[in-house]
């Protein structure tokens, strides 16, 4: 069985959690959403490993990274992420990490760009189930109308996300 390094890091935005599995990061997703048994159970199964809290090198760059990111010194994450999910769910979060940052996009226009429009429901659940937050952007999707929507690190974490990358470009 494999070991995910996990450890807590607390922002202002919410308390994040971390974890890393062979170099790579695997997990940074906010503690307390509610989703957070079914995304660990969903982690642990597909990459074979439970969970030790213990910091390692990776999740001490994604924080210095975060921490870069936070205070508008960085626009692009440089750490090799391990996705686990299903094909789809992986495809979904590629697509996630094409939206440039400060712009946003809504889950039809993302299944459009998968050449699925009517995935659009697929798409959404797929970004709900993303285990590597701010790195992998699902906080750049909103609704077709340009509303915010459903983020597993509540609305107000989501505002604020965006709000700070778009005075990234300010």
């Amino acid at each position: 069985m494999n070991l995910i390094h996990t450890q807590y890091y607390p922002t202002v935005f919410g308390e994040l959690l971390l974890g890393s599995l062979n170099g790579q990061l695997c997990l940074c997703d906010w503690r307390y959403r509610k989703a957070r048994e079914s995304v660990d159970r969903r982690l642990q199964t597909r990459l074979n490993a439970r969970y030790v809290e213990k910091p390692d090198k990776v999740t001490d760059q994604a924080i210095t990274q975060l921490e870069e990111y936070f205070s508008q010194q960085r626009k692009v994450f440089e750490l090799p992420l391990l996705l686990a999910g299903t094909d789809f769910q992986k495809a979904v979060w590629e697509q996630l990490q094409q939206i440039p940052f400060g712009q946003t996009a809504s889950y039809l226009q993302l299944a459009e760009r998968m050449h699925n429009p009517k995935a659009v429901r697929a798409v959404a659940s797929a970004n709900g189930a993303n285990a590597l937050s701010i790195f992998v952007p699902c906080h750049r999707i909103v609704g077709s109308n340009g509303e915010l929507v459903g983020y597993a690190g509540g609305l107000e974490a989501k505002r604020k996300l965006l709000g700070l990358e778009q005075d990234l470009f300010a």
